[in-house]
């Protein structure tokens, strides 16, 4: 997001606590390393600067830890959004672009998920960013806050021309676990059930390109000039791939074979996760120029392979991983 916003003109910030992230991602602008969990870093990150927009991406985001962690992703998630929220009002930042997630839906009720899916998180995760949601109803009654949520579903890909991609310690996501894998010629993946009501039996998942992600906040930015109120979107691009073909798909992308391993399903992974985005593509604008699982999968490939440090003596997936 970072890059396209510098790329088109505009001066970013970043705040960061570095938890999870890395400094020398931060290439386009001015970086602030603070906590949202610390007001008092946060004023002093918003004194003597002028903003117009936030965009809040930060979380915990690990479904898996929220359950067992589960003060810790309130705290960030719920008590960190507040604090940020606060330190806006005070510094008379009026508009607000937010990351959330499918996970605030739960167990799906229909094969396509609109923004009117019932909402009933089966895990913290899912639970606080629920709850940042309905703050930001709620400060635009109270206060006049302009917000536009967007609901990513299976975020992927990369943009290896930049040398932007998932640096993640602990990597939960499907395509980058799938690319270690071919990487690595180490453990197989394991693909938890394949007696689902699926074309091949694997789960079905919507994989949405990250460049088309920083294209939906950008058409945010011009959608709150013109919008009073909080408005929420989901983002996908319509189209579910299986587990099997993102593993068929990127051993073709890759050359590379990839073993794998069927294990019993886990409890709580519904067959199908496909989101429907025409609520986006009516009020944004938003077209996804993503489509096609292969491109997804090559622009990330290109990223991992050309890694330096992700030999087969360092890269260790977490082959339990299916989707996120």
């Amino acid at each position: 997001m970072a890059q396209w916003l510098a790329e088109h003109g505009h001066v970013v910030t970043v705040l960061d606590n570095l938890s999870t992230g890395h400094r020398d991602a931060v290439r386009w602008g001015d970086l602030i390393e603070a906590d949202l969990l610390d007001p008092a870093a946060l004023e002093r990150a918003f004194h003597g600067r002028s903003f117009d927009t936030v965009m809040h991406f930060c979380a915990r985001s690990l479904v898996g830890e929220s359950v067992v962690e589960p003060y810790a992703y309130y705290a960030n998630n719920v008590t960190g959004t507040l604090n940020l929220l606060e330190a806006m009002r005070r510094h008379e930042v009026n508009k607000l672009v937010f990351s959330s997630t499918a996970a605030v839906f739960g167990t799906p009720v229909s094969d396509v998920i609109d923004e009117d899916h019932p909402k009933a998180p089966i895990n913290p995760y899912g639970a606080s960013k629920l709850m940042a949601e309905r703050f930001l109803e709620d400060a635009a009654h109270a206060y006049g806050l302009r917000s536009v949520t967007l609901r990513y579903f299976n975020a992927a890909g990369a943009l290896p021309d930049h040398g932007i991609g998932e640096a993640h310690a602990c990597e939960t996501h499907l395509i980058p676990n799938v690319l270690r894998a071919a990487l690595d010629h180490g453990p197989s993946l394991k693909i938890f059930g394949n007696d689902y009501d699926t074309a091949d039996g694997t789960c079905v998942r919507d994989y949405v390109h990250v460049q088309d992600l920083a294209r939906a906040h950008a058409l945010a930015l011009g959608f709150m000039d013109s919008h009073e109120g909080a408005h929420t979107f989901n983002l996908g691009n319509g189209h579910g791939f299986s587990v099997h073909e993102v593993i068929a798909t990127a051993a073709s992308v890759s050359g590379v074979a990839i073993p794998y391993e069927v294990a019993p399903r886990r409890a709580g992974d519904p067959a199908r996760l496909v989101a429907s985005s025409a609520k986006a593509r009516e009020l944004l604008g938003w077209d996804p120029r993503w489509t096609e699982l292969a491109p997804i999968i090559e622009s990330a490939w290109r990223w991992h392979r050309d890694q330096p440090g992700w030999s087969p003596h360092h890269i260790h997936a977490d082959a339990r991983t299916q989707a996120a």
